[in-house]
């Protein structure tokens, strides 16, 4: 009897897919390349994270200006340069100038830092996704580059779906989950009550101005 060799797809050929994680970005050094209307966002997710933020354009938006003169970010106003890439966990560049993110990219793979170049994915290691942000709750959605139409309509539905009452409640489920871990050694019996307060009978309790029993 002959053994036939199992065919598979050549590695390689299909699209590998993206590897969604959150990323923790609090101290870390983080370089903006462009200060207008599209790099505002960016930046502005930047802070929020917590980054040490570095921001490298001649001119730059209202937003962007206000943020340097409050010290909430570096801006440096002029050209890029190669250098300003030193010492960088990130970088993302926002400019006109598809050349330009080209260059930024190439550099940035050679020297190990992730970089996003807004609208052009063959010089993005990552991408931004549509973001629900509710506090410390974030639902993230990607197409992969695909349809970013679509991911902006879930995130519209999602939106609706998940109100603003939900930073409160992710705030009251986290104070009530060390208590349970402080106070209840049995792991069985602790899963079954965090399972119980992160339910829909437990946001629906929350929303009635009920507070849930450790």
């Amino acid at each position: 009897m002959t053994l036939r060799a199992e065919r598979t797809a050549p590695i390689g050929r299909a699209q590998p897919a993206l590897f969604p994680m959150f990323l923790k970005l609090a101290g870390r050094r983080c370089l903006v390349v462009g200060a207008g209307a599209i790099a505002e966002s960016k930046i502005e997710s930047l802070l929020l994270a917590g980054a040490r933020v570095t921001v490298v354009a001649p001119e730059a938006a209202d937003k962007v200006r206000r943020w340097a003169g409050a010290r909430k970010i570096v801006w440096r106003a002029r050209t890029y340069r190669p250098g300003d890439l030193r010492g960088v966990f990130l970088v993302i560049a926002a400019t006109s100038s598809a050349k330009l993110h080209r260059e930024i990219f190439r550099r940035a793979r050679r020297d190990g830092i992730l970089c996003n170049a807004v609208d052009d994915p063959p010089n993005c290691d990552f991408y931004y996704g549509a973001v629900v942000r509710r506090g410390a709750l974030q639902i993230a959605i990607s197409t992969g580059g695909h349809s970013p139409s679509l991911a902006s309509r879930l995130r519209a539905e999602l939106e609706r779906q998940f109100g603003p009452e939900y930073d409160a409640w992710v705030r009251r489920l986290g104070r009530a989950r060390a208590t349970i871990l402080r106070r209840e050694r049995d792991p069985g019996k602790r899963r079954k009550i965090l399972h119980g307060q992160a339910s829909a009978a437990g946001l629906r309790a929350f929303r009635g101005g009920k507070t849930p029993r450790p």
